[in-house]
């Protein structure tokens, strides 16, 4: 009975994830007049722009992520600069940073009332606006671009790494030129890799609620909570957010074809290789480009942000609310935990299965349990958010709206939603590692079921355990739209509170948290940059 039971409760647990996508999906089969009505009048007045305005973000941003990705990809694998080791690893650190924390930042300096424009109608006597307002959607592109360029960096530096020394080292023996051996080899070689990339960053960027909110951009995110909150039509949003599900479900799959076409670039040459197969070494004017490609991205996307945000933290640093503070942490840290308790939990119990009973069931619960991250936040709260609608009509005194929005299991249940593929990942990759031939030995000397998991899988597993319980904690803890709706009565969190002080203009005070964030966000950069000098 045990043999069926488990990939069955496994398969239950799948299908609960994925509740919020199947109610968002079923809001079609409710097409009511009110509903028709809303939609109506969206379609004649703000449903062109939010179209319009997220192709344009998107396609901005697509082009942005993808030059600065593979420049700085192309300058630290096939040549050789001062400063090239460091900045393979500081490249990395933009993903540190939450979108909307450098929103906010260069919005604090660079504003009409800002030091830089302060200071320089004091210095110059000059009047009025210096510089272009920055909250619109070329601000909006530059913010995403830089904080997200890192995904085509890394895999675009990954499949460059494999080959693309050995290849280009042929080619100038066949007597291609530097220009030729880029453009005929390095190039075909990363595109796969930076086709990924550009629909990871994509998904992010349909996905954020943070920066559109704040710049006031008239998005697809920002529609659904308008149709929600706004207009209090529940069933219009939900299907504003299947529109917005259908074109993160197209990045997806773009992503993956382009994933399954890296296989050709990922192949290594033989074991010692060719001592010629060096990265070119620049020198005077063409090193000092390189420097500039890799340095700009690091200064736009990490230093200039944390250093305009260090300094009405540092002004205000006496009437900073300290007390407060203290307590956005705790709520920040508990939830964060608990989410990553439970994520990485469920994770190992989905791998153990695959790996011990592969059938059907278990690979349908995978499956399913692994779309929750291309999930955009503002469409998990919906799809949670529209069952308990539908049973609080049915049964008013059921209590399951308080229990979802008065209580942490509304927050946990969005958050287990979204993450728990992000520790799935990271299991499956630890168990990548391991011999199937191990299992077999085990079972002979008599290690069966959880015994086989506790005493062969866990000591192997358990770098990829912590890593991918921290990048779930993290991942929570940066976590906007899911949480500004969801989380209980008085538990704000750092996001939330950096969100609301930045929204209110008191970005003194919106400093702190938002800083805070940084800090933890830079576990995960510092554990893949390990991982990554250890390649």
């Amino acid at each position: 009975m045990l043999r069926w039971l488990a990939p069955v409760l496994l398969l239950l647990c799948a299908l609960l994830l994925t509740l919020p996508v199947l109610s968002v999906g079923a809001s079609w089969l409710q097409w009511d007049a009110a509903s028709r009505d809303v939609l109506g009048q969206m379609a004649q007045t703000v449903l062109p722009e939010y179209a319009l305005t997220s192709l344009l973000l998107c396609v901005s941003v697509a082009i942005g992520v993808a030059l600065v990705g593979m420049a700085t990809a192309s300058a630290v694998t096939l040549f050789d600069f001062p400063g090239r080791r460091v900045f393979e690893w500081a490249l990395l650190l933009p993903l540190a940073m939450p979108a909307y924390v450098v929103a906010y930042a260069y919005t604090d300096f660079l504003q009409f009332s800002g030091p830089l424009q302060t200071g320089l109608r004091e210095a110059f006597g000059l009047q009025g606006r210096l510089f272009p307002e920055i909250r619109n959607t070329p601000g909006a592109v530059w913010v995403f671009t830089f904080t997200l360029y890192p995904y085509v960096y890394l895999l675009a530096r990954t499949a460059l790494a494999e080959r693309a020394a050995q290849l280009m080292e042929a080619a100038r023996l066949l007597g291609a030129p530097l220009a030729r051996r880029i453009r005929s080899v390095a190039l075909p070689l990363a595109r796969p890799a930076v086709a990924a990339g550009v629909a990871l960053a994509l998904m992010e960027t349909l996905a954020d609620f943070g920066v559109v909110s704040y710049f006031g951009i008239q998005s697809f995110t920002a529609g659904i909570y308008k149709a929600w909150l706004a207009m209090d039509n529940r069933l219009a949003a939900a299907q504003l957010a299947t529109m917005l599900l259908v074109t993160v479900a197209l990045l997806l799959w773009l992503e993956h074809r382009a994933q399954r076409r890296l296989r050709f670039a990922t192949l290594r040459g033989g074991r010692g290789g060719s001592a010629e197969a060096q990265p070119v070494r620049l020198r005077g004017r063409r090193a000092a480009l390189a420097v500039v490609v890799c340095a700009a991205p690091v200064l736009f996307g990490f230093v200039l942000p944390v250093l305009f945000m260090l300094r009405p933290l540092l002004d205000g640093w006496e009437e900073l609310p300290w007390r407060s503070f203290l307590q956005w942490s705790r709520n920040s840290v508990w939830l964060a935990g608990l989410s990553a308790l439970l994520a990485t939990t469920l994770a190992l119990a989905l791998a153990f299965a695959v790996r011990t009973r592969p059938s059907w069931t278990t690979r349908t619960a995978v499956q399913l349990t692994s779309l929750g991250y291309a999930v955009p936040g503002a469409v998990i709260v919906v799809g949670l958010l529209l069952p308990v609608g539908w049973i609080q009509s049915v049964w008013p005194d059921a209590g399951v709206g308080f229990l979802i929005t008065a209580t942490a299991l509304g927050i946990v249940w969005a958050y287990l939603v979204r993450f728990t593929a992000v520790a799935l990942q990271s299991v499956q990759a630890g168990y990548a590692r391991m011999p199937a031939s191990l299992d077999d030995s085990a079972r002979m000397l008599g290690s069966t079921g959880f015994g086989l998991a506790w005493r062969v899988h866990a000591p192997l597993l358990k770098r990829a355990t912590i890593a991918g319980a921290l990048l779930v904690f993290v991942d929570v803890m940066k976590e906007l739209p899911a949480t500004l709706v969801l989380r209980p009565f008085n538990s704000d969190t750092l996001a939330v509170m950096t969100y609301q002080l930045a929204r209110d203009e008191r970005l003194g005070e919106a400093a702190l948290p938002a800083l805070a964030l940084v800090l933890v966000g830079l576990l995960p950069v510092i554990l893949l940059s390990r991982t990554l000098s250890r390649r």
